[in-house]
């Protein structure tokens, strides 16, 4: 059992959805302990080499802040903010992210939380002070608290993606680039040249769809106990889906409740520990109509909103507001909105569970790629698109190694292809289209 205050990690889903339920960084025996994916990790606090403080660099990275040149990717590490480990000597130990093990950070725009409310919210204040650790806030890099110097290890919850898969497809990758660049420049028909370059395209579609069943059977080992599974009772007019009344649920669970989207992406908060969510506030407007729930945490900061429509404004909403209150084991209150401002006040996690179009639900549904995203996809594609087309050039002089390069290249067509077209035509023609119309049931019993 591991001991609360544990972080969390950001949510995931696909691959990465195992990070959620596997890791955790927590404070043991004197230690600071690291939980990933098949490895554990001891950081001893204390003593001449341990832990002696803590370094929170409130600070943006250098995308995120504005300097330097426009990049083309995702944003520089740190752009939350990171924590450094450090001894007594300041010499760095360990260092992370802070967004890493803020649940609810893939949803909210960059930085809009800060200050001492992350290391609260993400736990880290609790861990730190559980173990020990003084922490200490610096608001500018080169801060003399700051260690400049060794890259310390990583306290991260580790790749969505695992290694196995990304080693398949570095080396896969290679390999054709060189046979590529050969053939291409040399103009060759030999065919054990034809099969390498056709056996290395083929590699990448049969370990995207190894990914698949590998995440199947990775997330299937974990079980944890589920004391309530709460699904939307959406309103009349909100333009709910199947698909969104089928995959969207909030669970509670033994030591966590657990926001799930139509994606398949999970958002873990604790259930006890110094950064446990503590509240369900339901929000009304001046009328006393119910405009939605507020999941709060510690110092009353808005972890997640339940707008009153989509959850509980239709048929079988208020059983499932009862079931929400009686599991989760909150104390619930009431707050009425005072003004004609919006609710809720700012970005926060809850407000875009319902995508804006079909289209935009199939994209969030998808299977996830990896960061080359299209990019990827299109040369995978090329790639067996182009075995097929040097098969077709060896025909005569080397039948079966051309019958061997067309077949790779036609079944890596086939297997990024079929997946897709399944995954449109169910959003298409089931998944996406409105959901059978809920009667409402609005303020009636459910205070």
């Amino acid at each position: 059992m591991i001991p609360e205050p544990a972080l969390r990690p950001a949510a995931s889903r696909g691959p990465g959805l195992e990070r959620c339920h596997v890791s955790r960084l927590f404070a043991q025996d004197g230690a600071l302990v690291l939980r990933t994916r098949g490895r554990t990790r001891r950081f001893p606090v204390g003593g001449s080499a341990g832990i002696a403080r803590a370094v929170f660099i409130d600070a943006a990275g250098i995308d995120a802040a504005g300097g330097g040149r426009k990049r083309v990717g995702p944003d520089l590490p740190g752009s939350w903010g990171e924590v450094q480990l450090q001894d007594g000597n300041g010499a760095l130990i360990g260092r992370f992210d802070i967004e890493d093990w803020l649940p609810e950070a893939p949803v909210l725009p960059r930085r809009s939380v800060q200050g001492e409310q992350l290391p609260a919210r993400t736990g880290v204040a609790g861990l730190l002070r559980a173990a020990g650790v003084p922490l200490h806030v610096v608001r500018d890099r080169n801060d003399p608290l700051v260690a400049s110097k060794g890259a310390g290890a990583s306290l991260g919850p580790g790749r969505p993606f695992p290694s196995w898969y990304w080693g398949v497809r570095a080396v896969a990758g290679s390999v054709w680039f060189a046979v590529f660049t050969v053939v291409v420049f040399s103009d060759t028909t030999v065919p054990w040249v034809v099969l390498l370059l056709a056996a290395t395209a083929f590699a990448a579609p049969v370990a995207r769809l190894a990914l698949r069943a590998w995440t199947r059977l990775r997330t299937g080992r974990h079980v944890p106990v589920v004391r309530e599974r709460v699904r939307p009772g959406p309103a009349r007019g909100t333009g709910a889906t199947v698909r969104f009344r089928r995959d969207t649920e909030v669970r509670v669970q033994d030591r966590d409740l657990v926001l799930r989207d139509l994606g398949g992406q999970e958002y873990w908060f604790a259930l006890s520990g110094p950064h446990a969510v503590t509240s369900l506030v339901r929000v009304v407007d001046r009328a006393g109509k119910p405009v939605g729930v507020e999941l709060r945490g510690p110092g009353e900061q808005v972890r997640a909103v339940f707008p009153w429509d989509l959850w509980f404004g239709g048929e079988g909403g208020a059983d499932g507001w009862s079931r929400l209150r009686r599991a989760a084991g909150l104390s619930v209150s009431e707050r009425r909105l005072s003004g004609k401002g919006a609710w809720p006040k700012g970005p926060v996690l809850g407000t875009g569970l319902l995508p804006g179009s079909g289209r935009a639900a199939r994209r969030m549904a998808r299977f996830p790629g990896t960061v080359a995203g299209v990019s990827s996809t299109a040369v995978m594609a090329f790639g067996s698109f182009f075995s097929v087309v040097q098969g077709l050039r060896i025909a005569d002089p080397a039948p079966r190694s051309a019958a061997a390069a067309v077949l790779m290249g036609a079944l890596g067509l086939a297997l990024q292809a079929v997946p897709y077209a399944i995954h449109q035509l169910r959003g298409r023609l089931l998944l996406d289209r409105p959901a059978p119309e809920q009667t409402s049931r609005e303020g009636t019993g459910t205070r």
